[in-house]
């Protein structure tokens, strides 16, 4: 190969490109990213940049110094791939010839339909979403976060702390239940109600009102919650409308296989457009979190420069980690494969407790609050546990 392209330029194309030159490849190197900055880490913007206590030079991914020889073309966006010409094509009417893709375009935020236009409405997933969000946060007054994801929770958590009225609005019973269970999701979510933050959940949202700028959240239920400024964190979709027509698999996201090749020779995907298949699982899945983002590069870039001879690695249990009300949560594995989970150190009422889910009595995944050091020591052991169950398949499908 002659000439890489990535398409992406936050963590998970960064991390490819690190891992194209750590890995031998001394060609053309051109990295596309739709965003006008350089690579940035996202997790600051919903907590500490959000708070104002972090500044945006201490969001930057690249080293002092760093210098992968790259050709940056950054504020363009990528609107098709010809496998014919092999190139992708731009939306500034240029296009990027190359011998090999790595395809690391993200995903983007949902909005709420009919929210366009409406000041004091937001979404977060980029710089400017954060910028424009910690201005209205500034100016005071009541929140209502729609989704108690992660992302919705930990705003509200910021901007309780920054003496904001709060309120959370949750279509399901149960917040963060796909992520960690029933049980577990309700005690994480307990935070909210810990520190006076209003939780409404098993209700969705009809619309909202207001002239040029929001005043008020519509609930399916008839009420009605005053707000001065509202957040929309419903998920996030992967942007991968670009590849339509391209010939590549298409299935929430890019289909990939373990070792994140695509179904066109040559073309990878990494991060959150991505959906790897795990062999533990025996599914797809995409990996929406920074781990992922960081380290399956290294295991994409060696399948796309072997031309898929590289054996592929294990892959580790996905992870990621949230601040929310002062209390650090991790989690490591896969809850809903598990059978059971049981809390094994401390005690959940005090929001500092480490709790393990198992399958046919094996652990499958573990969480965490305020337990670091123990958590570690599980993540790690879960680790290697999918490490020798990945050789243990390698080996059954070449024997």
């Amino acid at each position: 190969m002659r000439t890489v392209a990535v398409v992406g330029a936050s963590l998970a194309g960064l991390s490819a490109a690190r891992s194209l030159r750590k890995q031998g490849f001394d060609g053309r190197l051109v990295i596309v990213g739709d965003e006008p900055h350089r690579p940035y880490d996202r997790p600051p913007l919903s907590k500490e940049f959000l708070a104002g206590t972090m500044a945006e030079a201490d969001l930057a991914l690249e080293a002092d110094g760093e210098d992968l020889a790259a050709e940056w073309l950054l504020g363009v966006r990528a609107t098709g791939l010809d496998r014919n010409e092999r190139l992708v094509r731009l939306a500034d009417g240029t296009a990027v010839r190359a011998d090999g893709f790595v395809i690391a375009t993200g995903a983007a935020a949902r909005t709420l339909p009919g929210s366009e236009g409406l000041a004091g409405v937001h979404t977060l997933r980029t710089l400017d979403d954060a910028l424009a969000l910690r201005a209205d946060l500034a100016r005071g007054g009541r929140l209502v976060v729609i989704g108690g994801g992660f992302i919705g929770a930990e705003v509200a958590s910021t901007a309780y702390a920054l003496g904001l009225d709060v309120t959370v609005v949750e279509v399901a019973p149960t917040p963060l239940a796909g992520p960690l269970g029933e049980a577990m999701g309700g005690i994480v979510s307990a935070l909210h109600a810990d520190h006076g933050v209003r939780l409404l959940c098993g209700v969705g949202v009809k619309g909202l009102s207001g002239g040029d700028r929001v005043d008020a959240v519509l609930l399916a239920d008839g009420r009605s919650l005053p707000a001065d400024t509202v957040v929309v964190g419903v998920g996030a979709r992967p942007c991968v409308e670009w590849l339509d027509g391209s010939g590549i698999a298409l299935e929430n996201g890019v289909t990939c296989g373990a070792d994140g090749r695509t179904s066109l020779a040559a073309v990878v995907a990494v991060g959150d457009c991505a959906n790897w298949y795990d062999p533990l699982a025996g599914a797809h899945r995409r990996v929406e979190h920074w781990t992922g983002a960081l380290e399956r590069p290294a295991a994409a870039v060696a399948a796309l420069l072997s031309g898929g001879a590289a054996e592929p690695g294990p892959v580790r249990p996905p992870y990621f980690w949230s601040d929310q009300y002062g209390v650090r949560i991790q989690f490591a594995g896969h809850a809903a494969v598990a059978d059971s989970v049981t809390v094994e150190e401390g005690v959940a009422e005090d929001r500092s407790f480490l709790a393990v889910y198992r399958r046919a009595g094996e652990p499958v995944a573990v969480l965490g609050m305020d337990q670091p050091r123990l958590f570690m020591r599980w993540r790690k052991q879960l680790a290697q546990a999918a490490t020798l169950a990945t050789s243990a398949t390698s080996a059954a499908v070449r024997s």
